[in-house]
């Protein structure tokens, strides 16, 4: 599992369409199809230990909380980090408090070239 930031320093002002106060900052790109949705966890609630289909992008939007890779070692997760599992890798993650996070699965997904490592846990 890696951990990544996403934080504004990292993106780059949008100056078309008139903008003002603006940054946009790309997150990953997709060379396949993928599916994108909203994951909402309630306080003290989980996401089951279970092996990703294909690789999942889990971009924290609202609250905190933790998640594992294959070693079920929590990692703290808040706002404007995401965690990225790659096919097979086995995983869970939760939140005492509430998390929200945007969930991307493709089969081609590369984060690396947009966003900052954080941490990186085998």
């Amino acid at each position: 599992m890696k951990i990544y930031k996403f934080s504004k320093k990292h993106g780059k002002k949008v100056e078309k369409y008139q903008s003002h106060l603006a940054t946009y900052v790309k997150m990953a790109q997709a060379n396949e199809a993928a599916t994108i949705g909203y994951m909402y966890i309630e306080g003290e609630g989980t996401v089951g230990y279970h092996e990703a289909p294909i690789a999942q992008l889990f971009i924290v939007v609202e609250g905190e909380g933790w998640v594992t890779g294959e070693n079920r070692k929590r990692i703290p997760i808040r706002r404007g980090e995401a965690a990225l599992w790659g096919k097979g890798e086995w995983h869970t993650s939760g939140s005492e408090t509430g998390m929200t996070a945007i969930v991307i699965q493709s089969e081609a997904l590369h984060p690396e070239a947009f966003m900052e490592i954080k941490k990186q846990h085998a």
